[in-house]
């Protein structure tokens, strides 16, 4: 029987015995979780629905909203939402919205996109360029929340065969604002068994994703120092205290931090992007404000860096006669856990992209140094990032992510939306056990 045949078949028991239906956990066998992932790829790739992801996205890149500023951004999706019949709730966490799509019943499981810009100005030349100046989406969150909206729509379609809840959790500030942190804290994730999260990735073929078990992406924090002296006259510099050559020594000692400190096999960052300190080419200033990055992939080594970063900058300050004060920026930017993906959802998640894609287009990735706020959802529940490609064969050199040259390939979207819907619904379909006494327990937010 093919899938519609089970579809029709699953109606009429839903209808006469609904009760009996929902309590037999075998009731989709492997073969229709197979079926039902190219089902929602064929459906996402319906020129009505594409269009309709490509003008949502599109709408959004024109007004691009800094974390924790995401009103417009917000107040669209919750108008999408309505048109669908999806019930939400916001606001929750400023500005984030969390959809429901199923019985209302648990299990539940949850999708989730990051709505956020960045404070950057585009320089792509096109129809939708952004028209708020100094704000970009240039890290492909208009598109994350696109396809996010077409899993949603895929989902109501299919709703009667959700055996469970679907989550669509749509979070502002992932970019160094921590939003998913307070969407925990606000209990986005009460009675949530596992969470799914994607991320474009300019450089891999369209069709394709990539990702790995444990340890994906890495745990990040910033800080900035303020190094003081005794400014005054460059041609005298006998008589000030040199806040520059401070804040240099320290820079090259910071380095040390990774290259003599840590053990090679142990993957660690220090970076100083930012250095601050006079206007004039003959006054030596007062003072100097350097910052950065630091990142590792243990919480050990982390926190090993953030007290060695301390120690330095007071340390060599003081070398140099000068006076430190080192500020790591919890309060706007908390640091990030490491991103570890569980190791049986990358067994469920390679079984859902193969059927989908085809299991050579499933590639598993080496560690990245990057950081992803998706970690705070980990730290409870097990849950799992993935990259979707959306390179094609005429973009041959892409500009990479934050770059102000990034673009997105809206083709990828049908892609990343039928993922998105088919993860949550097999999950549901295959993974979770009914109880009665699970049937019977209700989501606060429902």
């Amino acid at each position: 029987m093919g899938f519609f045949g089970r579809v029709f078949l699953i109606l009429a028991l839903l209808s006469l015995h609904p009760t009996q239906f929902f309590a037999d956990s075998s009731s989709l066998s492997s073969k229709g979780l197979s079926d039902f992932t190219q089902i929602f790829l064929n459906h996402a790739k319906k020129k009505e629905v594409s269009d309709w992801m490509v003008g949502i996205r599109r709408k959004i890149h024109e007004n691009p909203e800094l974390g924790y500023e995401e009103f417009e951004t917000s107040k669209l999706i919750r108008a999408e939402l309505d048109k669908m019949g999806i019930p939400y709730k916001y606001p929750i966490a400023v500005t984030g919205v969390v959809g429901f799509v199923g019985s209302g019943k648990p299990p539940f499981v949850a999708i989730r996109a990051d709505m956020d810009a960045l404070a950057m100005q585009e320089l792509v030349e096109w129809d939708h360029k952004s028209i708020i100046p100094g704000k970009m989406h240039a890290c492909g969150h208009d598109g994350h929340v696109a396809m996010l909206l077409g899993a949603a729509k895929i989902l109501q379609e299919y709703h009667e065969l959700l055996q469970g809840t679907v989550a669509l959790a749509f979070q502002p500030a992932e970019e160094g604002g921590g939003g998913a942190k307070k969407m925990v804290d606000a209990g986005v994730l009460e009675n949530v068994e596992a969470i799914f999260g994607l991320h474009v990735s300019p450089g891999l073929p369209i069709g394709e994703v990539t990702s790995k078990p444990g340890p994906l992406l890495a745990g990040s924090g910033f800080f900035e120092a303020v190094i003081s002296g005794k400014g005054g006259h460059a041609a005298i510099p006998q008589h000030s205290i040199d806040p520059i050559l401070a804040a240099s020594n320290v820079i090259v000692s910071l380095q040390h931090l990774v290259s003599r400190e840590a053990d090679p096999l142990d993957s660690q960052v220090v970076t100083v992007a930012k250095f601050q300190g006079g206007g004039a080419l003959n006054v030596i200033p007062d003072s100097v404000t350097i910052g950065g990055t630091f990142r590792a992939f243990s919480k050990e080594s982390f926190m090993q860096l953030r007290q060695r970063i301390e120690e330095v900058i007071i340390g060599q300050a003081t070398v140099q006669r000068c006076k430190a004060t080192v500020d790591f920026l919890l309060n706007d930017k908390p640091f990030f856990p490491v991103t570890i993906n569980n190791k049986d959802l990358h067994e469920y998640f390679h079984k859902v992209a193969g059927d989908m894609l085809g299991i050579r287009n499933v590639k598993e990735m080496q560690p990245f140094m990057g950081s992803e706020d998706f970690s705070f959802y980990q730290e409870v529940i097990p849950g799992y990032f993935f990259f979707l490609g959306m390179k094609n064969e005429t973009n041959e050199n892409p500009a990479s992510l934050h770059s102000p040259f990034f673009k997105i390939n809206e083709d990828s979207f049908p892609y990343g939306a039928a993922l998105h819907a088919s993860l949550a619904a097999g999950y549901l379909f295959e993974l979770q056990p009914r109880t009665t006494l699970l049937s019977e327990k209700q989501h606060d937010e429902l």
